[in-house]
């Protein structure tokens, strides 16, 4: 089974993600702060993590910055979901390791094309 880790400090975003994570066939797993998000890393690593751009306690980038330090035998793909598309910091976030961004809020006709782009590359290197 695939999980994705959905870090988002807004219940409403996680549950609405959440859902459709799971009915794009993954186990979706929550956190609702960067460290929380870490320490499930930790534990295991997720085939996909949906990340909010601003997070309590660290931002984005730290986040994507200790995740790297993680020993794993793969590195997750990484959806960053922002509220303003701005090119330096998108530019910041891609050189950091995530793979694609989408606007917030979002909903199923605009998270779903993008997580299944990103399913193609986990299931490249499964």
């Amino acid at each position: 089974m695939k999980f994705c880790l959905i870090v988002d400090d807004s219940d409403v975003i996680r549950k609405v993600a959440s859902k459709i994570v799971e009915s794009a066939g993954y186990i979706a797993i929550e956190a609702d702060t960067a460290e929380e998000g870490l320490r499930l890393c930790r534990a295991s690593m997720p085939d996909m993590i949906v990340l909010d751009w601003q997070l309590p306690g660290a931002s984005a980038m730290e986040f994507l910055a200790a995740l790297r330090q993680i020993d794993a035998h793969r590195f997750p793909q990484i959806l960053y979901a922002v509220t303003e598309a701005d090119s330096q910091d998108l530019s910041r976030a891609y050189r950091s390791g995530i793979n694609s961004h989408i606007l917030k809020p979002f909903d199923r006709n605009t998270l779903q094309p993008a997580l299944e782009e990103l399913a193609k590359n986990v299931e490249a290197f499964a």
